[in-house]
């Protein structure tokens, strides 16, 4: 039995526990989720409800996963690039093409084999035995710096500032087109796409609330290269907002152009700068991945400043 844990935010008030789930849990359909309810294996501020239920801020939601099959997700010996390591927390540098933590079909080579194997049993619970210790991800061909937690007392800390919006993440992108403005904002709401579920979508319908700023930091003629920070997390959030004002991310077959230049193994998006209070001594922390070598090796190819 797998158990998540969800709080409703501000934005989330009003909205359908079943539409908000589905959303959340990728690999379960709105249609798995309702069945969920229906068997008492999902529970708002420990009671059960129907799926109808509209939810409060700040409701605690508890989700249960019954086993399909006996999984046993095991450590290996994959080498992490570590940035920093305490008893109750670990900072890494994850390179492109690593999944964050097993799913279905896919329970080998990721970030969370590597940590069961570094870790050993020092990480946080909270989110289940295929998410030990994962607090925030970034996608596959995404590269950078990912906090974990090795204690439930600093995973609820961590998972306090996400819902908070105030940890300090910064992403560095490549972007097809010139950029009008050196600076700028988009706040658009993103959601499930509505005819796609593995994809998400600029959407006013069963949607939450998205903020991301970007700066220019280097101008080609055809591609630019920017920093990009997040106020909100939503799922493909950078890739989303992007491509709504016309600049998809280089090598981002999803949400930009299907025929894609110089052979790229996805989006050129590297999470650079990862800021936090430490859940434990109360001190702010900061921490920047540089960029991977394929990355800065095509800024040279386009004659953009890194």
């Amino acid at each position: 039995m797998e158990t998540l844990y969800f709080v409703a935010e501000k934005e989330d008030a009003g909205r359908r526990i079943d539409v908000f789930l589905s959303e959340q849990v990728e690999e379960l359909s709105r249609n798995a989720i309702q069945k969920l309810l229906e068997s008492n294996h999902i529970q708002v501020n420990d009671k059960n409800v129907k799926s109808n239920y509209k939810l409060r801020e700040n409701d605690s939601i508890q989700v249960e996963i019954p086993d399909t099959e006996e999984i046993q997700i095991e450590a290996e010996d994959i080498p992490l690039d570590i940035l920093y390591e305490d008893a109750d927390i670990i900072v890494v540098n994850k390179p492109q093409g690593m999944v964050v933590h097993p799913a279905p079909g896919h329970y080998q080579g990721t970030l969370v084999n590597a940590l069961l194997y570094h870790c050993k049993e020092s990480l946080s619970g909270i989110n289940g035995m295929l998410r030990p210790g994962i607090v925030h991800r970034i996608d596959k061909d995404t590269s950078g710096v990912l906090v974990v937690a090795k204690s439930n007392t600093a995973h609820q800390s961590l998972a306090l500032q996400l819902s908070e919006h105030s940890i300090t993440r910064k992403y560095n992108a490549v972007v097809y087109n010139n950029i009008k403005e050196d600076t700028g904002t988009i706040h658009k709401p993103i959601g499930r796409h509505p005819q796609d579920r593995k994809r998400m979508a600029v959407t006013e319908k069963n949607s939450r609330d998205a903020i991301t700023h970007f700066k220019v930091l280097s101008r080609s003629n055809n591609f630019n290269y920017i920093e990009a920070q997040l106020e909100t997390g939503r799922t493909h959030q950078i890739r989303v907002h992007m491509a709504s004002i016309g600049h998809p991310l280089l090598g981002d077959e999803v949400y930009g152009p299907k025929k894609q230049p110089f052979h790229l193994q996805g989006q050129v998006l590297h999470a650079r700068v990862l800021g936090f209070i430490h859940p434990i001594t109360g001190q702010y922390m900061e921490y920047e991945a540089p960029l991977p070598e394929y990355f800065q090796k095509l800024l040279d190819k386009l004659g953009l400043r890194s």
